[in-house]
């Protein structure tokens, strides 16, 4: 199927409310909240594991959100302002998960602490730049994290190739990109606020990446759940989890 370019203005930076879209999609109460924190817990532990995952968990790793970078950078200026806060915008309660791997419940305020002590700093980050930290200069780092990100932030296909080129400049010499998404969604809602989507598939995936110079190295997808194909909140159609190695 070809893809659309996405058409709508940009409405994120006026609108979006991270707290709404936590409580929108709490996880636990929501199905479509629990499909994509399985899907994408199953596949960060799998790669992180200590001794047995893709990727070391140490070292320095950028975590990529919508409008800005953890340095351990959200990408709207209301995401920045809530990353020093908590209460309903902690992103944890994902407790009585049936996950076998994961902490049990009375770990998870430890994680979280630990958490907090790894991340030394918040940034303004945007992907559409050729330096997407400027002003601020980092050294390169060991790994780069971006989850549900690209969807959002890329106006078009050309502008995602161009994102991926520019997050590649923030990776050491065979340092790693771990990225994670939704296939062919054009919008998803909030409330009654609608915010658009690029649709990505897998191959325009595979095709990007290795023109930006990455290595596809692990490649995990599902299709949407049964369950939740009549809920009209997003359109997504599938899942995706992979990691790529930055080239030569």
């Amino acid at each position: 199927m070809a893809l659309q370019e996405r058409k709508e203005p940009d409405v994120y930076q006026e609108n979006f409310e991270p707290t709404s879209y936590l409580e929108y999609y709490r996880m636990n109460q929501d199905p479509i909240g629990d499909e994509v924190l399985h899907f994408l817990l199953k596949h960060y532990n799998a790669t992180f594991k200590s001794g047995a995952g893709l990727l070391q968990p140490w070292g320095s790793f950028l975590i990529c959100r919508t409008g800005s970078l953890c340095s351990g950078s959200p990408y709207t200026r209301q995401r920045m302002a809530e990353s020093d806060v908590s209460g309903p915008c902690d992103e944890r309660d994902p407790a009585g998960l049936s996950l076998s791997s994961l902490p049990s419940r009375d770990k998870w305020a430890e994680k979280e602490e630990r958490v907090r002590r790894a991340v030394t700093r918040v940034l303004k980050c945007d992907v559409l730049k050729e330096q997407p930290l400027e002003p601020a200069v980092l050294p390169p780092a060991d790994g780069l994290i971006s989850s549900l990100c690209l969807e959002a932030a890329c106006p078009t296909l050309q502008a995602c190739r161009d994102a991926l080129r520019h997050l590649r400049t923030l990776l050491r010499p065979g340092g790693h990109l771990v990225l994670s998404g939704s296939f062919e969604s054009t919008f998803f809602m909030v409330g009654d606020k609608r915010f658009p989507t690029l649709p990505l598939n897998e191959k325009f995936l595979r095709e990007a990446l290795q023109e930006a110079g990455f290595i596809i190295e692990k490649l995990e997808k599902v299709a949407r759940a049964t369950e939740t194909h009549l809920d009209n909140r997003t359109d997504y159609t599938g899942l995706f989890f992979l990691v790529a190695q930055k080239g030569d």
